[in-house]
């Protein structure tokens, strides 16, 4: 499963998508700040049914907190809404100065049925 592959860094939980309920009971369309273990480094994953607007503000967000974040991906759907969600956090950080560049790579994750890994498009967002 890849909850088990990522520790929260948060007391609330947000998941991505049309309005999950989170582990806390609140109600976000937005992102799942997570750390990958050993990195500090902020995942928000993302599915075909988040909210681009609500996913920006989470990258916007993440990146003035910590400086950096990435956005995992498992599908063309939900690679379409994450690079929406680059292009409209791109907006909101641009009246602060700030610029943010994407690189994409390919990670092997644990299958949540436990049959396998599926390879997964991670996206790492920071500042240029």
């Amino acid at each position: 499963m890849l909850k088990a592959r990522f520790v929260c860094l948060r007391a609330s939980l947000y998941k991505i998508g049309q309005g999950d309920e989170s582990t806390t009971g609140r109600t976000l369309m937005g992102a799942q700040p997570q750390a990958e273990q050993g990195t500090g480094m902020e995942v928000l994953r993302v599915s075909t049914k988040s909210n681009p607007n609500a996913v920006a503000g989470a990258i916007a967000g993440v990146i003035r907190e910590k400086g950096a974040c990435e956005l995992q991906t498992i599908g063309a759907g939900a690679l379409n809404q994450a690079v929406k969600a680059i292009a409209i956090a791109r907006g909101f950080m641009a009246p602060s100065g700030v610029d943010l560049i994407a690189r994409p790579s390919f990670r092997e994750v644990p299958n949540e049925a436990g049959l396998g890994e599926i390879t997964t498009i991670v996206i790492h967002v920071e500042p240029k």
